[in-house]
């Protein structure tokens, strides 16, 4: 199901709790956390921030948005990129990506 966000708001923030392949959370704890959205089609990440980490063991990550996060209406594939205090990378979701929508606002 994808994430959805008018034109130019910056909330709500965009939450997700980091899941293995057999849909457990993963304790991220002593990690950072990065996001990562490009638009569909496209080569050039929009957004390449690092994310607040809400809860580490169970996985809960958060990012709050800016106006230009949100100041282009299309779909959006969006990425969370966990790197561990051995410097070891994993990438959720590991089985495809998430998804962003951002919608044309009336004004």
């Amino acid at each position: 199901m994808a994430f959805t966000i008018k034109k130019g708001d910056t909330s709500p923030s965009i939450q997700s709790t980091l899941k293995d392949a057999s849909g457990t959370a993963v304790d991220i704890a002593g990690a950072t956390v990065k996001i990562h959205m490009k638009a569909v089609g496209s080569s050039v990440l929009k957004v390449d921030q690092t994310m607040t980490i809400v809860n580490a063991s169970g996985g809960i990550v958060k990012y709050d948005w800016t106006a230009s996060d949100t100041d282009t209406v299309g779909t959006y594939y969006v990425e969370f990129e966990v790197t561990r205090a051995d410097s070891s990378i994993e990438t959720f979701p590991n089985n495809g990506n998430a998804v962003v929508v951002i919608a044309p606002s009336l004004d």
